[in-house]
């Protein structure tokens, strides 16, 4: 949740964000489906694979590539960032000269959120409502189709 609003991260979103007419269009006629989703995904490669060539451009062999810093005695920061499946964040507290707590929030953990205080379902819980199961399926495909449109971690795919 932000803002005690139900969210969806990833490529879709991106491209939402950043008002892409396209994703725009499908997500106004279809919603978030396993189709506006994929289509995301594959406008994102196309759309990335232009700015890699600009990243390697600006790579220099030889030159450092980060900051070697001491870790303080006292303090808390936090890196925020996306990663291919969606928001990634992590923070961090420091007492003592030791890490006292690590949290992470991971894209699943946004995605897959369960149903909050008032009961309101998860982005993947609002999407599978409906999902068709047809007659003897015990592993339904649209129920596949949906969850891996979310791209899941490994982990979580596994379960």
């Amino acid at each position: 949740r932000l803002a005690g609003e139900v969210v969806e991260t990833g490529a879709i979103a991106r491209q939402l964000a950043s008002g892409h007419p396209l994703i725009v269009d499908l997500v106004g006629r279809y919603g978030g489906t396993v189709y506006t989703r994929v289509v995301a995904r594959l406008l994102e490669l196309a759309r990335v694979v232009i700015m890699m060539e600009d990243w390697l451009r600006a790579v220099r062999p030889g030159e450092p590539f980060c900051t070697p810093g001491r870790l303080p005695d006292e303090g808390s920061g936090a890196g925020l960032g996306e990663a291919a499946r969606g928001s990634l964040g992590h923070w961090i507290s420091v007492r003592d000269g030791r890490i006292a707590n690590y949290q992470i929030v991971a894209p699943t953990t946004w995605n897959f959120s369960p149903r909050d205080a008032a009961g309101r379902p998860g982005a993947l819980e609002s999407a599978l409502e409906g999902a068709p199961v047809r007659d003897g399926e015990t592993t339904p495909v649209a129920v596949q189709h949906i969850v891996r449109s979310f791209d899941p971690c490994m982990v979580c795919t596994v379960h």
